[in-house]
């Protein structure tokens, strides 16, 4: 595409035009010469809308492994034989720990992530529900919930333990999905999300990029996301984990992830778009070139079954970015 069409899109949603689908999948064309020019405006677009400010939140590993589900990419699915070690639910003082850890690394907030399908008939979820409970009423930070699929009644109890965002991925576009999932529909993602809006949450929803997607996928996702009005959107790179079926997929470039992320600001100008797993192996020394190309949050620390960075390096590259890390205090 033209360089003059980035910038005509990029003034129009500037001034507060609703990009099209069809305009969306236009983005994508550009080359990579043209990459900065669509990382520039979609910056100049998350500082209008969005402001300075962003979000960093940790994700605690609550429950992991032993997932009937089939995902593709997924390290705890009992479908993959990989490293990751099954262990079941934490205790309170352990997750707590882990939350402090957080508070004191000036995260401005954590999410209970349990490995599994969702909540439906789960012997965990009072214990769950419990802890929650716990852990919102002796820290400092905001706390959310990522327990799988649920139902508004369950969604009822997470608001009454303190949860005010609830995070499930869509994971990829609804005509891409049968590709990365077999065992529930997307139907049942989405009638989550309702649910949890429903109950009066905030939500966190997004994706994984490098699945094996199309274009066309990535723009259905995002479109999707701004139907659902959703708060914060993570976008995850995919990271090939050995023993799982996409253990060989190609990684995306660095310029492929950047471009991915400007388009998502230009379609989401206000909403929390946040890096997440993936971007340190994906990036590599470029990481800090996302939060000049729309993002402004981040998953910081360790992520569900393999490592992150140091979070003291995130706070540094924020800052570099001249963006204003939202603090805890």
């Amino acid at each position: 595409m033209d360089s003059s069409e980035i910038i005509r899109l990029g003034e129009l949603v500037l001034e507060g035009y609703i990009i099209s689908e069809q305009e969306a999948i236009s983005l994508t064309d550009a080359c990579e010469d043209d990459i900065p020019l669509l990382g520039a405006y979609a910056n100049k677009i998350r500082a209008k809308f969005a402001g300075k400010k962003v979000d960093m939140c940790g994700v605690i590993n609550a429950r992991s492994g032993l997932c009937t589900e089939d995902c593709k990419f997924c390290s705890q699915s009992v479908y993959h034989q990989t490293n990751a070690q099954p262990f079941p639910l934490i205790s309170k003082q352990e997750a707590l720990d882990s939350i402090t850890n957080f508070s004191k690394a000036g995260a401005e907030r954590a999410s209970i992530v349990t490995s599994g399908k969702g909540m439906e008939n789960d012997p965990d979820f009072e214990r769950i529900v419990t802890l929650i409970k716990h852990v919102t009423t002796e820290s400092e930070i905001n706390i959310c919930a990522n327990l799988g699929t649920i139902s508004y009644s369950q969604a009822a109890f997470l608001v009454q333990s303190g949860i005010k965002r609830y995070a499930h991925n869509l994971e990829t576009s609804q005509n891409f999905y049968p590709q990365i999932c077999t065992t529930h529909p997307y139907q049942e993602r989405l009638n989550t999300l309702l649910a949890a809006k429903k109950a009066g949450l905030e939500l966190c929803s997004g994706g994984i990029i490098g699945l094996g997607e199309s274009w066309n996928d990535r723009i259905s996702l995002a479109l999707t996301l701004r139907s659902l009005d959703i708060d914060s959107i993570p976008i995850n790179i995919l990271n090939p984990i050995q023993g799982t079926l996409l253990e060989k997929q190609t990684p995306l470039s660095p310029l492929e992830i950047l471009k991915t992320f400007a388009i998502f600001r230009f379609i989401l100008p206000n909403k929390v778009i946040r890096p997440a797993g993936g971007r340190e192996i994906n990036l590599r020394d470029m990481q800090g070139a996302v939060m000049l190309a729309g993002a402004n949050g981040l998953i910081v620390g360790n992520y569900l079954t393999f490592g992150g960075r140091d979070i003291a390096n995130d706070f540094i590259m924020v800052n570099d970015a001249g963006l204003v890390p939202i603090l805890n205090n």
